[in-house]
């Protein structure tokens, strides 16, 4: 069973994200002064006595204003109400009952879904009554003061919650893939996400900066559960201004380091750029398995050679990831869509998968004898004495040798290449540790110093 969710429904900067990351316990979802910093539906786990449920952040909503994402936003709330159990209705208590409050309260009221009105930013105690007492005239009962910075008055407001909520059935943890959409503004990103899901998902405009919050969704296949997260496209560092999309390129950055898989989206249009190159770097530095994802192909004009020229044009700038999956596909019309979680399921494998110490020593002596290690300039020349699988995802292989130093650059691509060859790791980076004869013996000493 799917946890039951949860709408957080109101006008623009009333408090919704703060409220909703005091439900989710952590601040994930961007919080600032500026009106409608969150304009797709963003979900959060949370729970609240004995139920887990999840709670649906939306765009701040305006009526009778057809301007910018304004009907997007109101789009996004609709979908989070044609799923939800309940709606929290938040508005703010400083600043009283406005119109706008009033047509977001009659449009509920025509809804079937059931809605708790929760007054925010009732600080003090002794006000929040008062505060709350002038909202009971939009007919949605009981008006709810609390404090969504301070957490004062959440408890009764989810107490009343809880009637709405079905009980929590214990479940077997499922293993599910997680799925970062990362890449420049306007490649496509969002428009992928609501391709792989089959709904509209998240806002897609072809104004640079849409998306804001790094967005989950779940969707399963097969069996296999995947956890998509689209981002804020990332930008270079000198153009982005502190506000709004600063904070969405940090959750980006962030959606990377808790992703398995990253979906690295290009536009076939603009090739690969300097910022694609950097961003790529910021992956691998990352340790994230990676399939790229080349959008836009409806666009470009083919014969039966443009599909490798493309490709072969592509992997000339991004060398240093010719491990990862090449997939071409247009996110407009659905062109290979569906086969990119096969993609996602083979890197997933092979980020996650562990080679025994006998196969990866078969490796290295087969290497060392069709190419031995250098010497150096006082005829010193380096050897390897074995090797062993220390991590997963990435795989890191320790390598224990006489002495770093005289492993070149080109000698450690050698074996790093010879790996890739022989084992596999595709669509994974793999990560090898230079240890040194010196290091081992300081460690020895210290685990009989332990010992003693």
């Amino acid at each position: 069973m799917s946890l039951p969710i949860v709408a957080i429904i109101g006008r623009p900067n009333v408090g919704k994200s703060t409220f909703v990351n005091r439900l989710a316990g952590n601040q994930q979802a961007i919080v600032h002064d500026q009106p409608g910093i969150t304009r797709d539906r963003t979900y959060r786990p949370a729970f609240w006595r004995d139920r887990d449920f999840q709670v649906v952040d939306t765009g701040g909503l305006v009526f009778n204003d057809d301007s910018e994402f304004l009907p997007e936003i109101r789009e996004q709330a609709n979908l989070a109400l044609a799923e939800a159990k309940a709606a929290i209705f938040v508005v703010d208590g400083q600043q009283g009952p406005t119109a706008s409050d009033e047509e977001i309260a009659q449009w509920l009221r025509q809804q079937s879904v059931p809605v708790i009105l929760a007054v925010n930013k009732c600080e003090s105690p002794d006000q929040g009554a008062i505060q709350a007492a002038e909202f009971w005239h939009l007919g949605l009962g009981e008006p709810y003061p609390m404090s969504a910075i301070h957490g004062s008055g959440t408890g009764d407001l989810l107490d009343a919650l809880l009637e709405y909520l079905p009980p929590t059935q214990e479940e077997l943890e499922e293993d599910e893939i997680k799925v970062a959409i990362v890449g420049r503004p306007n490649v496509g990103k969002s428009s992928l996400l609501n391709a792989l899901t089959g709904e509209q998902r998240a806002i897609v405009s072809p104004i640079s900066g849409t998306t804001r919050d790094a967005i989950d969704m779940v969707v399963e296949r097969n069996g296999q559960k995947y956890r998509l997260i689209d981002t804020a496209g990332i930008r270079r560092k000198k153009n982005v201004d502190y506000g709004a999309e600063f904070f969405g390129i940090n959750r980006a950055f962030k959606a990377i380091r808790r992703a398995d898989v990253v979906l690295f989206v290009l536009d076939v249009l603009d090739g690969v750029t300097e910022q694609d190159l950097k961003l790529a770097g910021r992956i691998i530095e990352d340790g994230r398995a990676v399939v790229l994802v080349i959008n836009k192909w409806d666009a470009v004009e083919k014969d039966s050679y443009t599909i490798y020229e493309h490709r072969e044009q592509l992997m000339a700038r991004l060398y240093f990831m010719d491990w990862a999956e090449m997939i071409f596909v247009s996110a407009q019309t659905g062109l290979r869509v569906q086969k990119i979680l096969d993609c996602v399921d083979i890197a997933a494998q092979e980020h996650r998968r562990r080679v025994t110490t006998a196969v990866i020593n078969e490796v290295l002596e087969e290497a060392v004898s069709w190419h031995s290690p250098p010497t150096t300039r006082q005829g010193k020349q380096g050897k390897i004495y074995y090797g062993t699988q220390v991590s997963t995802q990435p795989p890191a292989i320790a390598l224990f040798v006489n002495d770093p130093n005289r492993f070149n650059d080109n000698y450690r691509r050698y074996i790093e290449k010879q790996f890739r060859k022989q084992l596999g790791f595709f669509g994974s980076p793999i990560r090898l540790f230079w240890r040194g004869k010196k290091v081992r013996e300081v460690e020895g000493s210290r685990n009989r110093a332990t010992k003693v």
